[in-house]
């Protein structure tokens, strides 16, 4: 066995503290991560497992935070360079920024460029594992998977499918026929490969005919494991050219039901707007919800009501997501934090406890990868963010009058971003790297 340790402050979760309350939270002071081999071999308190790491290298970051590199449920890499741009609700923003940006990417060179730049910029945030879009060309998800491979991270990723003429440009529309067959090739070929998984990518019903969401429920039939990544609900004018395009259905949701894209490994994002029927469909197919704060603050499509789709009559499964780049930026820090401010706005709430379970073991839950990513359970991939509290002036101006882990945590996540990790590991190995620029405008 090849390994190292760690040795830090360990926060990690058994549960969801929102259930089990403080039994669910794993905190060890002076604590030690011992792995092999690029995964977890134990975890615990440091004067309890120094004689059995002795010979290994131990990375030594008291009095940091060690915890489960953070997981993002929702996002999209070809829009590193439409992130931040100005002024336009949902449907005006695809078609005036983000499909003439996403035609780039017949270029492979450009798509292994911008993988590479959404890489980097993923783990100099900590986040070690997402759910990505590509866009409609199979290479622009060649160039992801081949650079993720690389990295040896593990990325739920697809091809996305858009046929419909009237809502499509030219130069990103498929056909059913080449959907199913790209989409096919590239589950073949990358769905399973090393730490890669392929995620079945419909952008949604409004750039999809009823033929080619038949074409991926097909493909859900034949590779159950893989993935269904799309949105819904997402915003009022949306959901309106759903129900126009889509007369027989009886609501948004029921349009992907009848293709058969509902189940425990379908990701929805956004899901702001939807009515009793719908959750109660999600919930009865175990599908996810996923929350997009930044992104729905930004483009104004609404607030998510957690308490409603979480824990409502019809309870479902949530992940969190930054959603670039609608999403507003690349951390979790940042994400949680207008999280909180949209459930603040919904008269709700979201602990900080909460909050750091909801971006590592719960969005391993929601992907249906616990015991794969997002703890530190004996066996686990070795996935592993350093938090520093006291990263900036005003964090550390701010950490003087703090006692618990409670409020550090809330710190971290109000007034942290990218400043605040000081190193992310990759199955065992730092892979932090100082951002990129090729020269390229």
């Amino acid at each position: 066995m090849t390994g190292r340790a760690l040795r830090g402050r360990l926060l990690y979760f058994a549960d969801d503290p929102a259930v089990a309350g403080r039994a669910a939270v794993r905190y060890h002071e002076d604590g030690l991560l011992v792995l092999g081999d690029g995964r977890i071999v134990a975890a615990g308190d440091y004067a309890d497992l120094a004689e059995s790491v002795k010979g290994l290298q131990i990375d030594d970051h008291r009095p940091r935070l060690l915890m489960p590199g953070f997981i993002d449920t929702h996002v999209h890499y070809p829009q590193t360079q439409v992130i931040a741009s100005y002024g336009a609700q949902l449907l005006d923003w695809l078609n005036t920024y983000t499909f003439p940006e996403e035609a780039k990417f017949a270029d492979p060179d450009h798509a292994a460029w911008i993988a590479d730049f959404f890489l980097t910029e993923l783990l100099r945030n900590g986040t070690t594992t997402a759910a990505v879009y590509c866009t409609v060309h199979p290479q622009s998800a060649d160039a992801f998977f081949a650079e993720s491979a690389r990295r040896n991270t593990r990325m739920i990723a697809g091809k996305v499918l858009m046929d419909r003429a009237e809502a499509t440009p030219d130069s990103l529309r498929d056909t059913p026929e080449t959907a199913y067959d790209d989409s096919k090739d590239l589950i073949g070929r990358w769905h399973g490969t090393g730490r890669q998984l392929y995620g079945v990518t419909p952008r949604f019903a409004v750039t999809s005919t009823a033929a080619q969401l038949d074409a991926a429920g097909t493909l859900l039939k034949e590779y159950p494991d893989c993935y269904l990544q799309t949105h819904l609900s997402e915003n009022e004018a949306e959901i309106a050219a759903v129900a126009s395009l889509f007369p027989e259905a009886v609501s948004y949701t029921d349009v992907y039901d009848r293709h058969g894209l509902l189940g425990r490994r379908s990701l929805f994002g956004h899901c702001i707007h939807l009515g009793d029927d719908e959750l109660r469909r999600l919930h009865e197919s175990e599908s996810v919800a996923v929350f997009c704060p930044t992104s729905n603050l930004f483009i104004g499509s609404g607030l998510f009501d957690l308490a409603r789709v979480a824990n409502g009559a019809h309870p479902v499964r949530v992940g969190v997501a930054t959603d670039v780049g609608g999403g507003t930026s690349y951390s979790m820090l940042r994400t949680l934090a207008e999280g909180y401010k949209v459930l603040q706005l919904r008269g709700q709430n979201l602990p900080a406890l909460d909050a750091f379970y909801r971006v590592t073991l719960g969005n391993a839950r929601a992907l249906d990868l616990e015991g794969v990513v997002g703890g530190f359970s004996v066996g686990t991939e070795a996935d592993i963010v350093v938090l520093d509290s006291r990263a900036t002036p005003a964090m550390a101006h701010r950490m003087k009058t703090v006692e618990r882990l409670e409020d550090e945590l809330f710190v971290l996540m109000t007034l942290g971003d990218e400043r605040a990790v000081r190193e992310t590991y990759v199955m065992g190995v730092p892979v932090t790297e100082t951002e990129k620029d090729d020269g390229r405008a």
